[in-house]
């Protein structure tokens, strides 16, 4: 596996040999990109990490020993950890909320296509979630019949600032730092501090989880 200087690392995490050597076909040779490791289960991935330091880890859901949501969990507690794409054949709603809750930055389907995999990896390693539309969809139609998710999720966000809410509606309208810069006439540096202080005060690891709760508050 070829390590490109200044690429993008990405470990692929998958129990199924022929995937994980399909995955890297596909990655490896593309620009920006270097597949620097794998591993055939969960109980793998703490030490192929550290061994690694991955920018992104594509993450199978359904392995032998450790499940994709533990590793992810245990992952996401690591300090700096890498970003992480759920990659699975698997789209039930709990499997697609309990993977992000768990920290996942992204949840992909592997019959996704190889350029809108490409381009989940760039996207969640700047710092952007990505969904595929369809499970988007299904999301926002389950929050919807949630009363009990609403009433929690408004009430989280009654301890965000103006500011900070209008930061929230533009994640979970799926902006980037960039267009919420423009959109609200500040600065990215400005942006990104927004974002940290809204996880730090809703006890969130990333930006999907953010869009996650302003899903169940109705706000988009």
């Amino acid at each position: 596996m070829a390590r490109m200087s200044g690429a993008l690392r990405v470990l692929i995490v998958d129990d199924d040999a022929l995937v994980r050597g399909g995955l890297c076909m596909m990655i490896d040779g593309i620009e920006g990109i270097s597949v620097v490791g794998e591993a055939a289960d969960g109980d793998e991935v703490p030490a192929a990490v550290e061994t690694h330091t991955p920018d992104v880890v594509l993450m199978d859901l359904c392995m032998k020993r450790v499940d994709g949501m533990a590793a992810t969990r245990k992952l996401r507690a690591r300090p700096r950890p890498p970003e992480v794409v759920v990659l699975t054949t698997f789209d039930s709603d709990e499997n697609i909320l309990h993977a992000l809750r768990a920290g996942a930055s992204g949840f992909l389907l592997k019959d996704t296509p190889p350029p809108e995999i490409v381009d989940a990896i760039r996207k969640v390693a700047a710092g952007d979630p990505i969904l595929s539309p369809r499970i988007t969809r299904r999301l926002m139609d389950r929050a919807a019949t949630q009363a009990g998710a609403y009433e929690q999720a408004r009430n989280a966000l009654e301890a965000l600032s103006p500011r900070e809410r209008e930061v929230v509606l533009s994640i979970a309208e799926g902006h980037s730092n960039a267009e919420i810069a423009t959109k609200l006439y500040m600065s990215v540096a400005t942006v990104k501090a927004h974002v940290s202080s809204i996880l730090t005060k809703l006890d969130l690891d990333n930006r999907t989880q953010i869009a996650l709760l302003a899903h169940d508050a109705g706000l988009a």
